[in-house]
């Protein structure tokens, strides 16, 4: 794990990039972000987590670190005890992971209560959408840190996620005050969904999702196909994170739309 700072002290604010290792773009909007070195009112750490998936051009190296929180220092795989060491690191901090997916080309934040303070940071950050996980949460990084919002920037490995990664970390360091002489962003009107369920697929040697995220699937259309076979939605639903190859087990994640301040 490699950490940078900006400004003296123990970091109140953090940056987390790499936590999947094919997932460059938080990476490169960290070198952006040092190469800028902005004056801070706060001090910041700007984190590289798992540097080994990083290395490897791989998603982990033993398992998900994003499954693997709070992590266990004396854990049988790197990603657990890396999830103990981050867990550590992080204490305090208010936090931004950052992300990218193959389901979805805009920024979108993941939060995990829509009426807490990281939706209100949430809300001042350029994205297309919130989600909140709900009870979906277990083994990530909410499980160790709060608040914490986590942005999903763009298709995986696209010069656009990267772009968006860096803005959204200007932004985001400006909501917390933690840059220097800078006022914070406006809240912004932006939906919420929370989610409500996964979205399964069957082993396939090819699948094909016709499903727009964000955008309602009712029910009886036919959302997906594995290898011939039609996925219909029994229900209506808004997909979340829905692509053919981003999860091993699953197409993604079913959805409604919330309210801020309503469980």
């Amino acid at each position: 794990m490699r950490i940078e700072r900006l400004g003296d002290g123990r970091p109140e604010v953090a940056v987390v990039a790499a936590i999947h290792g094919d997932e460059p773009c938080g990476v490169e909007a960290i070198e952006r972000i040092l190469a800028e070195d902005p004056a801070v009112a706060r001090p910041v750490a700007l984190i590289v987590a798992n540097e080994a998936a990083l290395s490897a051009g791989t998603r982990y190296v033993e398992e998900d670190l994003n499954r693997a929180f709070p992590g266990d220092p004396e854990g049988p795989t790197h990603e657990s005890r890396l999830a103990a060491e981050l867990t550590d690191v992080l204490a305090g901090c208010t936090t931004l992971a950052l992300h990218s997916t193959q389901s979805y080309d805009g920024p979108f934040a993941i939060v995990q209560d829509g009426a807490g303070e990281s939706a209100d940071l949430a809300r001042q950050l350029p994205v297309d959408a919130i989600v909140e996980t709900g009870a979906f949460d277990e083994g990530r990084l909410f499980e160790s840190v709060s608040p914490l919002v986590e942005v999903e920037c763009g298709f995986q490995g696209s010069a656009a996620a990267a772009e968006n990664a860096t803005d959204i970390v200007r932004q985001f360091l400006a909501a917390t005050g933690a840059l220097a002489d800078t006022s914070a962003p406006e809240s912004r009107d932006v939906p919420l969904f929370r989610l409500s369920d996964v979205v399964p697929k069957a082993a396939a040697e090819s699948y094909e999702v016709f499903a727009e995220n964000f955008q309602r699937v009712e029910a009886g259309d036919t959302f997906a196909v594995a290898d011939g076979e039609e996925y219909v939605a029994e229900e209506s639903f808004y997909p979340v994170l829905l692509s053919a190859y981003g999860y091993e087990d699953v197409f993604g994640y079913a959805a409604v739309k919330a309210s801020y301040g309503s469980s």
